[in-house]
C-alpha cells in the first residue's frame, strides 16, 4: 500500500484536512513567505520612485512659482488666459488682458504657468542660429 499526501487527503475530516495542509506550509523554510512578498514590495518601490516622487517634486515647483509672482510677470491660468499681472494680494492677482487691457481678478492657485520673458527667449534663439 502507498501513502502519499492524495491518500492522506481523502482519508480525513475538512479539519483534519487543515491541519496537514498547514502543517505542511509551515515546514517550509521562513524566508519563503519573505519570498512571497517581495515582488509586491518590489512593486510598492518602484511605483513609489516613478510616480510619487516625480508628482511631489512637480507641485513643490508649482507651489514655489505662485509664491515668487510679481507684478509684471506674464502668466497662463488654468482656463488659458495670457496675461500681465498687475496686482499680487495674498490669495488673488489680478491680470491686465489685451487687446482691451481688461482687468480680471483671478485665485492665485488658478495660475498655470509663468511664461519667460521675450528678452530671454530671444536670447536663446541667437545662441542656437550662431551654433549652426
Amino acid at each position: 500500500m502507498q501513502f502519499s499526501f492524495c491518500n492522506i487527503w481523502a482519508q480525513h475530516s475538512l479539519a483534519t484536512r487543515v491541519a496537514l495542509f498547514l502543517q505542511q506550509s509551515s515546514q517550509g523554510s521562513p524566508t519563503s513567505s519573505i519570498a512571497l512578498f517581495a515582488p509586491y514590495i518590489l512593486i510598492g518601490v518602484v511605483f513609489y520612485f516613478l510616480l510619487f516622487m516625480p508628482m511631489q517634486r512637480q507641485k513643490k515647483r508649482q507651489q514655489q512659482m505662485l509664491n515668487e509672482l510679481k507684478s509684471g510677470d506674464q502668466v497662463v491660468t488654468s482656463g488659458g488666459i495670457v496675461g500681465t499681472i498687475t496686482a499680487v494680494e495674498s490669495d488673488t492677482i489680478v491680470l491686465r488682458v489685451k487687446p482691451d487691457n481688461l482687468k480680471l481678478q483671478f485665485a492665485r492657485s488658478s495660475v498655470s504657468t509663468l511664461v519667460p520673458p521675450a528678452d530671454s527667449s530671444k536670447d536663446g534663439s541667437k545662441e542656437i542660429s550662431a551654433k549652426k
